[in-house]
Protein backbone atom coordinates (compact mmCIF):
# COMPACT_ATOMS: atom_id res chain seq x y z
CA UNK A 1 0.00 0.00 0.00
CA UNK A 2 0.84 3.36 -0.58
CA UNK A 3 1.58 5.91 2.91
CA UNK A 4 -1.65 7.23 2.73
CA UNK A 5 -5.38 5.85 1.32
CA UNK A 6 -8.30 7.31 1.13
CA UNK A 7 -11.61 4.71 1.95
CA UNK A 8 -15.14 5.89 2.44
CA UNK A 9 -15.31 3.27 5.79
CA UNK A 10 -12.62 2.72 7.60
CA UNK A 11 -12.75 -0.38 10.18
CA UNK A 12 -9.99 -1.11 13.48
CA UNK A 13 -10.60 -4.58 13.95
CA UNK A 14 -11.13 -7.54 11.76
CA UNK A 15 -13.11 -10.35 14.04
CA UNK A 16 -16.18 -11.20 13.14
CA UNK A 17 -17.54 -8.18 14.32
CA UNK A 18 -15.23 -6.06 11.88
CA UNK A 19 -15.85 -8.48 9.15
CA UNK A 20 -19.47 -8.18 8.63
CA UNK A 21 -19.38 -4.45 9.17
CA UNK A 22 -16.96 -4.02 6.26
CA UNK A 23 -18.98 -6.73 4.38
CA UNK A 24 -21.88 -5.04 4.90
CA UNK A 25 -20.57 -1.59 3.98
CA UNK A 26 -19.35 -3.09 0.61
CA UNK A 27 -21.93 -4.71 -0.39
CA UNK A 28 -24.24 -1.27 0.09
CA UNK A 29 -21.84 0.42 -2.70
CA UNK A 30 -18.98 1.89 -0.24
CA UNK A 31 -15.20 1.12 -0.06
CA UNK A 32 -13.56 0.03 3.18
CA UNK A 33 -10.25 -1.12 4.75
CA UNK A 34 -10.01 -3.34 7.23
CA UNK A 35 -7.35 -3.44 10.12
CA UNK A 36 -5.79 -5.76 12.20
CA UNK A 37 -2.91 -6.27 14.38
CA UNK A 38 -3.44 -10.02 15.06
CA UNK A 39 -5.44 -13.35 13.36
CA UNK A 40 -8.38 -12.26 10.81
CA UNK A 41 -11.20 -13.71 12.34
CA UNK A 42 -10.42 -12.65 15.48
CA UNK A 43 -11.58 -13.70 19.10
CA UNK A 44 -14.35 -16.04 18.50
CA UNK A 45 -12.24 -17.90 15.34
CA UNK A 46 -9.02 -18.67 17.63
CA UNK A 47 -9.83 -18.34 21.11
CA UNK A 48 -13.63 -18.18 22.05
CA UNK A 49 -16.65 -19.59 20.07
CA UNK A 50 -15.14 -22.80 18.31
CA UNK A 51 -12.39 -23.85 19.80
CA UNK A 52 -14.43 -23.89 22.94
CA UNK A 53 -17.18 -25.59 21.73
CA UNK A 54 -14.70 -28.08 19.81
CA UNK A 55 -13.56 -29.33 23.37
CA UNK A 56 -17.47 -29.51 24.37
CA UNK A 57 -18.82 -31.18 21.93
CA UNK A 58 -17.31 -34.61 22.37
CA UNK A 59 -17.89 -35.25 25.81
CA UNK A 60 -21.51 -34.05 25.03
CA UNK A 61 -21.78 -36.81 22.46
CA UNK A 62 -20.73 -39.17 24.83
CA UNK A 63 -23.03 -38.09 27.35
CA UNK A 64 -26.17 -38.48 25.46
CA UNK A 65 -24.79 -41.71 24.21
CA UNK A 66 -24.68 -42.74 27.75
CA UNK A 67 -28.12 -41.65 28.69
CA UNK A 68 -29.68 -43.85 25.62
CA UNK A 69 -30.34 -47.45 27.03
CA UNK A 70 -28.76 -49.90 24.40
CA UNK A 71 -26.84 -47.60 23.21
CA UNK A 72 -24.59 -46.48 26.57
CA UNK A 73 -23.50 -50.44 25.70
CA UNK A 74 -21.59 -49.00 22.66
CA UNK A 75 -19.56 -46.37 24.54
CA UNK A 76 -16.57 -47.59 26.09
CA UNK A 77 -13.40 -45.89 27.09
CA UNK A 78 -12.30 -42.61 28.02
CA UNK A 79 -12.37 -39.67 25.13
CA UNK A 80 -9.91 -39.55 23.09
CA UNK A 81 -7.65 -36.41 24.61
CA UNK A 82 -5.05 -35.92 21.91
CA UNK A 83 -7.75 -36.41 18.93
CA UNK A 84 -9.94 -34.30 21.10
CA UNK A 85 -7.18 -31.04 20.92
CA UNK A 86 -6.41 -31.77 17.05
CA UNK A 87 -9.82 -32.07 16.16
CA UNK A 88 -10.35 -28.63 18.12
CA UNK A 89 -6.85 -27.51 16.43
CA UNK A 90 -8.71 -27.80 12.97
CA UNK A 91 -11.66 -25.62 13.93
CA UNK A 92 -8.90 -22.80 14.14
CA UNK A 93 -6.94 -23.72 11.03
CA UNK A 94 -4.09 -24.29 13.75
CA UNK A 95 -4.44 -20.36 14.09
CA UNK A 96 -3.68 -19.92 10.67
CA UNK A 97 -5.80 -16.92 8.98
CA UNK A 98 -4.99 -17.31 5.59
CA UNK A 99 -8.49 -18.77 4.64
CA UNK A 100 -10.25 -16.19 6.61
CA UNK A 101 -7.65 -13.12 4.51
CA UNK A 102 -8.85 -14.53 1.14
CA UNK A 103 -12.44 -14.04 2.09
CA UNK A 104 -11.68 -10.62 2.86
CA UNK A 105 -10.08 -9.78 -0.46
CA UNK A 106 -12.69 -11.86 -2.24
CA UNK A 107 -15.70 -9.67 -0.50
CA UNK A 108 -13.54 -6.42 -1.97
CA UNK A 109 -11.99 -5.00 1.57
CA UNK A 110 -8.89 -3.91 1.62
CA UNK A 111 -6.79 -5.76 4.80
CA UNK A 112 -4.67 -3.64 6.06
CA UNK A 113 -2.24 -5.87 8.64
CA UNK A 114 -0.57 -3.53 11.45
CA UNK A 115 -2.06 -1.68 14.85
CA UNK A 116 -4.34 0.70 13.95
CA UNK A 117 -4.73 3.94 16.09
CA UNK A 118 -7.17 6.98 15.86
CA UNK A 119 -5.05 10.08 14.87
CA UNK A 120 -7.63 12.57 14.95
CA UNK A 121 -11.27 13.28 12.58
CA UNK A 122 -11.29 10.32 10.39
CA UNK A 123 -7.56 9.38 10.13
CA UNK A 124 -6.44 6.18 11.22
CA UNK A 125 -2.24 5.49 11.44
CA UNK A 126 -1.48 1.58 10.80
CA UNK A 127 1.60 0.66 12.36
CA UNK A 128 3.06 -2.43 10.48
CA UNK A 129 5.08 -5.33 12.24
CA UNK A 130 8.29 -3.93 10.39
CA UNK A 131 8.00 -0.22 11.51
CA UNK A 132 6.32 1.30 8.59
CA UNK A 133 3.23 3.35 8.75
CA UNK A 134 -0.31 3.88 6.44
CA UNK A 135 -2.47 6.74 7.05
CA UNK A 136 -6.06 5.95 6.48
CA UNK A 137 -8.43 8.29 5.89
CA UNK A 138 -12.12 7.97 6.10
CA UNK A 139 -14.63 10.20 3.62
CA UNK A 140 -17.56 8.56 5.76
CA UNK A 141 -16.56 6.58 9.14
CA UNK A 142 -14.31 4.83 11.26
CA UNK A 143 -15.35 1.78 12.86
CA UNK A 144 -13.99 0.53 16.22
CA UNK A 145 -14.63 -3.55 16.62
CA UNK A 146 -11.43 -4.11 18.44
CA UNK A 147 -13.48 -5.85 20.80
CA UNK A 148 -12.84 -6.83 24.58
CA UNK A 149 -10.43 -8.52 26.45
CA UNK A 150 -10.39 -10.50 29.39
CA UNK A 151 -10.36 -8.70 32.68
CA UNK A 152 -7.84 -10.19 35.24
CA UNK A 153 -8.24 -8.68 39.03
CA UNK A 154 -5.31 -6.99 41.07
CA UNK A 155 -5.30 -10.00 43.45
CA UNK A 156 -1.56 -10.00 45.59
CA UNK A 157 1.08 -11.74 43.39
CA UNK A 158 -0.63 -12.33 40.22
CA UNK A 159 2.25 -10.25 38.24
CA UNK A 160 4.51 -12.86 39.33
CA UNK A 161 2.11 -15.97 38.05
CA UNK A 162 1.39 -17.10 34.57
CA UNK A 163 -2.14 -17.19 34.75
CA UNK A 164 -4.40 -18.27 31.75
CA UNK A 165 -7.62 -16.72 30.71
CA UNK A 166 -9.62 -17.78 28.45
CA UNK A 167 -7.15 -17.78 25.53
CA UNK A 168 -4.77 -19.95 27.13
CA UNK A 169 -7.80 -22.31 28.26
CA UNK A 170 -9.07 -22.82 24.81
CA UNK A 171 -6.03 -23.00 23.18
CA UNK A 172 -3.84 -25.53 25.84
CA UNK A 173 -2.11 -28.38 24.15
CA UNK A 174 -2.44 -30.42 26.82
CA UNK A 175 -4.91 -31.27 29.78
CA UNK A 176 -3.22 -29.77 32.43
CA UNK A 177 -3.08 -32.13 35.57
CA UNK A 178 -4.95 -29.75 38.06
CA UNK A 179 -6.57 -26.62 37.26
CA UNK A 180 -8.65 -24.01 39.51
CA UNK A 181 -10.85 -21.78 37.95
CA UNK A 182 -11.93 -18.31 38.91
CA UNK A 183 -15.42 -17.36 38.15
CA UNK A 184 -18.79 -19.02 37.99
CA UNK A 185 -20.00 -17.37 34.18
CA UNK A 186 -20.18 -19.13 31.18
CA UNK A 187 -16.36 -19.17 30.51
CA UNK A 188 -15.67 -20.87 33.96
CA UNK A 189 -18.67 -23.41 34.00
CA UNK A 190 -17.78 -24.41 29.78
CA UNK A 191 -13.95 -24.27 30.60
CA UNK A 192 -14.81 -26.33 33.60
CA UNK A 193 -16.99 -28.87 31.71
CA UNK A 194 -14.73 -29.51 29.13
CA UNK A 195 -11.18 -29.92 31.04
CA UNK A 196 -12.41 -31.89 33.81
CA UNK A 197 -13.63 -34.34 31.19
CA UNK A 198 -10.68 -34.09 29.22
CA UNK A 199 -8.70 -35.61 32.56
CA UNK A 200 -8.00 -32.35 34.56
CA UNK A 201 -8.84 -31.97 38.45
CA UNK A 202 -10.88 -29.04 38.76
CA UNK A 203 -11.69 -27.01 41.38
CA UNK A 204 -14.04 -23.83 40.42
CA UNK A 205 -14.25 -20.99 42.92
CA UNK A 206 -17.50 -18.62 42.61
CA UNK A 207 -17.13 -15.43 45.17
CA UNK A 208 -21.13 -15.06 44.83
CA UNK A 209 -23.92 -17.42 45.61
CA UNK A 210 -24.71 -19.58 42.47
CA UNK A 211 -22.92 -20.05 38.86
CA UNK A 212 -23.97 -18.63 36.23
CA UNK A 213 -25.43 -15.61 38.40
CA UNK A 214 -27.14 -13.48 35.20
CA UNK A 215 -29.45 -16.49 34.37
CA UNK A 216 -32.20 -17.88 35.91
CA UNK A 217 -31.42 -19.40 39.50
CA UNK A 218 -32.42 -23.15 37.80
CA UNK A 219 -29.70 -22.96 35.70
CA UNK A 220 -26.65 -22.13 38.04
CA UNK A 221 -28.29 -24.49 40.16
CA UNK A 222 -28.55 -27.42 37.53
CA UNK A 223 -24.83 -26.99 36.03
CA UNK A 224 -23.44 -27.28 39.78
CA UNK A 225 -24.87 -30.53 40.69
CA UNK A 226 -23.55 -31.79 37.15
CA UNK A 227 -19.85 -30.35 37.87
CA UNK A 228 -20.32 -31.76 41.23
CA UNK A 229 -21.45 -34.85 40.00
CA UNK A 230 -18.15 -35.06 37.65
CA UNK A 231 -15.98 -34.57 39.88
CA UNK A 232 -15.39 -30.68 39.70
CA UNK A 233 -15.16 -29.46 42.92
CA UNK A 234 -17.24 -26.02 42.93
CA UNK A 235 -16.87 -23.27 46.18
CA UNK A 236 -19.05 -21.06 45.52
CA UNK A 237 -19.43 -17.98 48.12
CA UNK A 238 -15.37 -18.27 48.16
CA UNK A 239 -13.64 -14.91 47.56
CA UNK A 240 -9.82 -15.09 46.48
CA UNK A 241 -7.32 -12.56 47.69
CA UNK A 242 -3.46 -13.39 46.53
CA UNK A 243 -2.07 -16.46 44.14
CA UNK A 244 1.95 -16.85 44.10
CA UNK A 245 4.35 -19.37 42.83
CA UNK A 246 5.52 -22.19 44.64
CA UNK A 247 7.96 -25.00 42.72
CA UNK A 248 5.78 -26.26 40.32
CA UNK A 249 2.84 -25.00 41.72
CA UNK A 250 0.14 -22.13 41.50
CA UNK A 251 -1.13 -21.83 44.70
CA UNK A 252 -4.62 -19.58 45.36
CA UNK A 253 -5.41 -18.21 48.53
CA UNK A 254 -8.85 -18.13 49.19
CA UNK A 255 -11.51 -16.78 52.10
CA UNK A 256 -11.71 -20.90 52.73
CA UNK A 257 -7.75 -21.86 52.40
CA UNK A 258 -5.26 -22.18 50.19
CA UNK A 259 -5.93 -24.52 46.71
CA UNK A 260 -2.49 -25.92 44.85
CA UNK A 261 -3.07 -26.41 41.02
CA UNK A 262 -0.80 -26.97 37.77
CA UNK A 263 -2.66 -23.96 36.54
CA UNK A 264 -5.20 -21.18 37.22
CA UNK A 265 -7.41 -19.95 34.93
CA UNK A 266 -8.87 -16.15 35.24
CA UNK A 267 -12.78 -16.42 33.93
CA UNK A 268 -13.37 -13.16 36.07
CA UNK A 269 -15.15 -10.95 32.99
CA UNK A 270 -14.15 -8.71 30.33
CA UNK A 271 -12.86 -4.97 29.65
CA UNK A 272 -13.05 -2.66 26.78
CA UNK A 273 -10.34 -3.00 24.72
CA UNK A 274 -9.76 1.06 23.82
CA UNK A 275 -6.34 1.51 25.27
CA UNK A 276 -3.65 2.31 22.74
CA UNK A 277 -5.93 2.80 19.95
CA UNK A 278 -6.56 6.54 20.13
CA UNK A 279 -9.86 7.54 21.00
CA UNK A 280 -8.20 10.15 23.31
CA UNK A 281 -7.24 11.94 19.48
CA UNK A 282 -11.05 12.54 19.53
CA UNK A 283 -11.59 13.39 23.18
CA UNK A 284 -12.60 9.78 24.54
CA UNK A 285 -11.54 8.02 27.62
CA UNK A 286 -9.46 5.30 26.96
CA UNK A 287 -9.98 2.09 28.85
CA UNK A 288 -13.82 2.70 28.76
CA UNK A 289 -16.37 0.59 26.52
CA UNK A 290 -17.70 3.26 23.63
CA UNK A 291 -20.94 5.31 24.85
CA UNK A 292 -23.35 4.53 21.97
CA UNK A 293 -26.41 5.28 20.19
CA UNK A 294 -29.44 2.50 19.21
CA UNK A 295 -27.48 2.78 15.73
CA UNK A 296 -23.66 2.03 17.24
CA UNK A 297 -22.47 5.68 16.57
CA UNK A 298 -20.38 6.97 19.28
CA UNK A 299 -22.20 9.90 21.05
CA UNK A 300 -20.90 13.29 20.44
CA UNK A 301 -18.69 12.06 17.44
CA UNK A 302 -20.85 11.60 14.50
CA UNK A 303 -18.58 9.70 12.40
CA UNK A 304 -17.25 7.33 14.53
CA UNK A 305 -18.77 3.96 15.24
CA UNK A 306 -17.97 1.37 18.50
CA UNK A 307 -19.79 -1.81 16.98
CA UNK A 308 -19.00 -5.46 18.98
CA UNK A 309 -17.74 -5.49 22.79
CA UNK A 310 -16.30 -3.07 22.60
CA UNK A 311 -19.32 -0.82 23.19
CA UNK A 312 -20.05 -2.98 26.11
CA UNK A 313 -23.99 -3.81 25.17
CA UNK A 314 -24.10 -7.40 24.48
CA UNK A 315 -20.95 -9.18 24.78
CA UNK A 316 -21.70 -12.08 22.48
CA UNK A 317 -19.99 -13.17 18.99
CA UNK A 318 -24.14 -13.10 17.28
CA UNK A 319 -24.55 -9.70 18.80
CA UNK A 320 -21.84 -8.11 17.66
CA UNK A 321 -22.33 -9.88 14.11
CA UNK A 322 -26.29 -8.28 14.38
CA UNK A 323 -24.76 -4.75 15.54
CA UNK A 324 -22.40 -5.13 12.08
CA UNK A 325 -25.46 -5.74 10.11
CA UNK A 326 -27.03 -2.84 11.84
CA UNK A 327 -24.76 -0.23 12.32
CA UNK A 328 -23.58 -0.96 8.80
CA UNK A 329 -26.70 -0.56 7.14
CA UNK A 330 -26.83 3.05 8.97
CA UNK A 331 -23.58 3.74 8.01
CA UNK A 332 -24.36 3.12 4.37
CA UNK A 333 -27.87 5.26 4.41
CA UNK A 334 -26.08 7.96 5.97
CA UNK A 335 -23.36 8.21 3.66
CA UNK A 336 -25.76 7.95 1.12
CA UNK A 337 -28.22 10.31 1.73
CA UNK A 338 -31.09 8.26 2.93
CA UNK A 339 -33.08 8.85 6.46
CA UNK A 340 -32.30 6.72 9.19
CA UNK A 341 -35.04 5.74 11.26
CA UNK A 342 -33.80 5.23 15.10
CA UNK A 343 -37.45 3.51 15.98
CA UNK A 344 -37.22 0.55 17.49
CA UNK A 345 -36.84 -2.80 15.58
CA UNK A 346 -36.06 -0.01 12.42
CA UNK A 347 -32.80 -1.37 9.91
CA UNK A 348 -30.66 0.94 11.16
CA UNK A 349 -30.73 0.28 14.93
CA UNK A 350 -29.85 -2.87 17.42
CA UNK A 351 -32.82 -3.18 19.41
CA UNK A 352 -32.04 -6.66 20.47
CA UNK A 353 -29.72 -5.71 22.93
CA UNK A 354 -31.57 -4.78 24.97
CA UNK A 355 -34.96 -6.59 24.63
CA UNK A 356 -34.22 -10.04 23.25
CA UNK A 357 -30.27 -11.06 23.68
CA UNK A 358 -29.83 -15.17 22.94
CA UNK A 359 -27.26 -16.92 24.74
CA UNK A 360 -26.56 -20.81 25.28
CA UNK A 361 -23.91 -21.84 28.08
CA UNK A 362 -22.59 -24.89 26.44
CA UNK A 363 -22.07 -26.78 30.04
CA UNK A 364 -23.72 -30.08 30.82
CA UNK A 365 -26.94 -29.69 30.90
CA UNK A 366 -26.85 -26.94 28.68
CA UNK A 367 -28.50 -23.35 29.57
CA UNK A 368 -30.24 -21.32 26.34
CA UNK A 369 -31.81 -18.16 27.16
CA UNK A 370 -33.50 -15.27 25.23
CA UNK A 371 -34.37 -11.99 26.83
CA UNK A 372 -35.08 -11.06 30.87
CA UNK A 373 -35.14 -13.08 33.40
CA UNK A 374 -38.03 -12.65 36.18
CA UNK A 375 -35.16 -10.74 38.46
CA UNK A 376 -34.47 -8.50 35.90
CA UNK A 377 -38.69 -7.85 34.93
CA UNK A 378 -38.91 -7.29 38.60
CA UNK A 379 -36.11 -4.91 38.65
CA UNK A 380 -37.75 -3.17 35.60
CA UNK A 381 -40.80 -2.85 37.76
CA UNK A 382 -42.69 -4.92 34.47
CA UNK A 383 -46.03 -6.66 35.73
CA UNK A 384 -45.47 -10.11 35.03
CA UNK A 385 -45.82 -13.56 35.81
CA UNK A 386 -43.25 -16.70 36.03
CA UNK A 387 -44.04 -20.47 34.51
CA UNK A 388 -42.12 -23.08 35.09
CA UNK A 389 -42.24 -26.65 33.62
CA UNK A 390 -40.20 -30.04 33.85
CA UNK A 391 -38.59 -30.10 30.56
CA UNK A 392 -38.27 -34.30 31.77
CA UNK A 393 -42.35 -34.73 31.75
CA UNK A 394 -42.22 -34.39 28.18
CA UNK A 395 -42.69 -37.35 25.51
CA UNK A 396 -40.04 -36.36 23.41
CA UNK A 397 -37.58 -35.84 26.60
CA UNK A 398 -38.03 -38.91 27.15
CA UNK A 399 -37.09 -40.21 24.36
CA UNK A 400 -34.07 -37.82 23.88
CA UNK A 401 -32.55 -39.47 26.81
CA UNK A 402 -33.06 -41.75 29.56
CA UNK A 403 -34.36 -40.19 32.89
CA UNK A 404 -34.01 -36.74 31.42
CA UNK A 405 -33.65 -33.74 33.52
CA UNK A 406 -34.50 -30.09 33.03
CA UNK A 407 -36.23 -26.76 33.43
CA UNK A 408 -38.29 -24.66 30.96
CA UNK A 409 -38.59 -20.99 32.59
CA UNK A 410 -40.80 -18.14 30.54
CA UNK A 411 -41.35 -14.91 31.61
CA UNK A 412 -44.83 -13.52 30.99
CA UNK A 413 -46.08 -9.67 30.64
CA UNK A 414 -49.25 -9.88 32.13
CA UNK A 415 -50.57 -6.17 30.71
CA UNK A 416 -49.02 -7.10 27.32
CA UNK A 417 -49.65 -10.64 27.12
CA UNK A 418 -46.29 -11.58 25.72
CA UNK A 419 -43.26 -13.21 26.38
CA UNK A 420 -40.70 -11.18 28.41
CA UNK A 421 -37.61 -14.30 28.30
CA UNK A 422 -37.72 -17.63 28.09
CA UNK A 423 -35.09 -20.07 29.58
CA UNK A 424 -34.02 -23.49 28.76
CA UNK A 425 -32.20 -25.79 30.98
CA UNK A 426 -31.20 -29.67 29.41
CA UNK A 427 -29.20 -31.52 27.27
CA UNK A 428 -29.89 -30.39 23.80
CA UNK A 429 -31.99 -27.23 24.48
CA UNK A 430 -29.69 -25.18 22.61
CA UNK A 431 -31.68 -26.32 19.48
CA UNK A 432 -34.83 -24.99 20.97
CA UNK A 433 -33.95 -21.43 21.43
CA UNK A 434 -35.00 -19.87 17.90
CA UNK A 435 -38.01 -20.65 18.60
CA UNK A 436 -38.23 -18.77 21.60
CA UNK A 437 -36.20 -15.50 20.14
CA UNK A 438 -39.06 -15.33 17.20
CA UNK A 439 -41.68 -15.13 19.92
CA UNK A 440 -39.62 -12.92 22.02
CA UNK A 441 -38.61 -10.47 19.09
CA UNK A 442 -41.88 -10.87 17.48
CA UNK A 443 -44.13 -9.80 20.63
CA UNK A 444 -46.15 -13.02 19.73
CA UNK A 445 -49.18 -12.32 21.40
CA UNK A 446 -50.00 -15.30 24.22
CA UNK A 447 -53.11 -16.07 21.88
CA UNK A 448 -51.34 -16.60 19.14
CA UNK A 449 -48.32 -19.42 20.40
CA UNK A 450 -51.89 -21.34 21.29
CA UNK A 451 -52.07 -21.58 17.24
CA UNK A 452 -48.06 -22.72 16.86
CA UNK A 453 -48.62 -26.44 17.22
CA UNK A 454 -45.21 -28.28 18.47
CA UNK A 455 -45.00 -31.44 16.63
CA UNK A 456 -45.14 -34.64 18.26
CA UNK A 457 -42.85 -36.32 19.94
CA UNK A 458 -40.06 -33.35 20.30
CA UNK A 459 -39.03 -31.56 23.08
CA UNK A 460 -40.42 -28.53 21.54
CA UNK A 461 -44.04 -29.77 23.24
CA UNK A 462 -42.81 -28.05 26.59
CA UNK A 463 -44.00 -24.72 24.78
CA UNK A 464 -48.17 -25.96 25.03
CA UNK A 465 -47.14 -27.12 28.41
CA UNK A 466 -45.42 -23.95 29.82
CA UNK A 467 -49.04 -22.40 27.69
CA UNK A 468 -51.09 -24.81 29.69
CA UNK A 469 -49.58 -24.16 32.83
CA UNK A 470 -49.90 -20.24 32.02
CA UNK A 471 -53.41 -20.42 31.86
CA UNK A 472 -54.20 -22.61 34.78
Amino acid sequence: MSAEQTFDVVVIGAGSTGENVADTVVRGGLSAALVESELVGGECSYWACMPSKALLRGTEVLEEARAVSGAAAAVTGDQDVRATLERRNSFTSNWDDSGQAQWVDGAGITLVRGEGRLDGEKRVVVRAADGTETVLTANHAVVLCTGSAAAVPPLDGIEDVDVWTAREATSAQEAPGRLVILGGGVVGVEMATAWSALGSQVTLLQRGDRLLAGQEPEAGEAVAESLRGRGVDVRLGTSVSAVRRDGDDVVVTTSAGEVRADRFLVAAGRRARTEGIGVETVGLTAGEYLDVDDSLRVRGVDWLYGIGDVNGRALLTHMGKYQARQGGAAIVARATGEQVSMADWSPFVATADAAAVPQVTFSIPQVASVGITAAQAEEKGLPHTVVRYELGNVAGSALFADDYSGKAVAVVDTERHVLLGVTFVGPGVSEMLQAATIAVVGEVPISRLWHAVPAYPTMNEVWLRLLETLRG
